[in-house]
């Protein structure tokens, strides 16, 4: 991937963990019913994602790789 691409990749998925952060920790509602969206894993996975991102990032800014 390119440069432009990741990085615009690694933004939206920092903004989609912010989003199910924010959405994960509101206290529930007993009126409305159950929440139906898993918003905590949701979170977990875009930072993992954004994580990678962040990686990749660092390998076209030209960060050595480490073989053992």
């Amino acid at each position: 991937m390119t440069l432009p691409v990741t990085l615009s990749l690694f933004v939206l998925a920092v903004g989609v963990t912010l989003f199910a952060g924010w959405r994960g920790a509101r206290p529930p509602d007993l009126r409305r019913g159950p929440r139906l969206m898993p918003w905590r894993f949701i979170m977990m996975m875009s930072a993992a994602l954004a994580f990678l991102f962040l990686i990749h990032l660092g390998t076209l800014a030209g960060a050595p790789v480490r073989t053992s």
